[in-house]
């Protein structure tokens, strides 16, 4: 069973994710998490986040000790997977990490959860269930904001609304396999539905398709 979940940033896909894995003991895997790991890598290699070469080169030796690092939650290494996840040669090396967790699960799970923005698409063309979650960009913001406001202090509504629809602009203008539903994605729109209210929808889905 391969649930693929897509949407841009903070509309609650992660954690629609994770509460699908846990419901039906799946393995979870955030592939936005491999590629803020790319972008962490190249900015603490001393690049910038634009920098193909550099990023292209992260991706192909990636640290899976990265994936575990705080600083992936960081507003800056978010801006950074966004400006990575465009490069061709990083989602070519990312690619084959991904199908491989959908098609073997660890651990001996009997199934896979997988969000990210282009699981559908292009990650598992022929999952079993696709979910587009989205909201509009200043609820997503105003997420992101309580989120981040106790941690990073500085950090204003105004700054993060910017950065959200500058990751949208280049989420959904990429070239390679852009941000957009799958064809027979089914869409999940939170910006006025709580969390729990979407997750019992999403259970509904998988018991169907099950």
């Amino acid at each position: 069973m391969i649930i693929a979940i897509d949407g841009p940033a903070a509309a609650g896909k992660g954690t629609l994710a994770r509460r699908l894995a846990a419901e039906f003991n799946y393995a979870y895997l955030d592939t936005g998490s491999l590629y803020r790991a790319v972008g962490l890598g190249v900015l603490r290699a001393g690049f910038k986040a634009d920098d193909v070469a550099a990023a292209v080169g992260v991706s192909a030796n990636l640290d899976p000790a990265l994936l575990g690092d705080p600083a992936l939650r960081e507003e800056r290494t978010g801006d950074a997977a966004s400006k990575v996840a465009a490069m061709p040669g990083v989602r070519a090396n990312l690619l084959k990490f991904q199908r491989n967790f959908s098609v073997c699960p660890p651990g001996g799970k009997t199934g896979a959860v997988l969000d990210g923005r282009d699981i559908g698409t292009v990650v598992c063309p022929d999952a079993n269930l696709k979910l587009y979650v989205t909201a509009s960009a200043d609820v997503r913001a105003r997420r992101r904001f309580v989120e981040l406001k106790d941690r990073e202090p500085a950090v204003t509504y105004e700054q993060i609304l910017a950065d959200v629809q500058a990751r949208d602009t280049r989420d959904m203008g990429r070239a390679d396999a852009p941000l957009k539903p799958a064809e027979d994605a089914l869409l999940l729109d939170t910006t006025e539905l709580a969390i729990d209210a979407v997750f019992l929808r999403a259970v509904d889905l998988v018991k169907e398709r099950l």
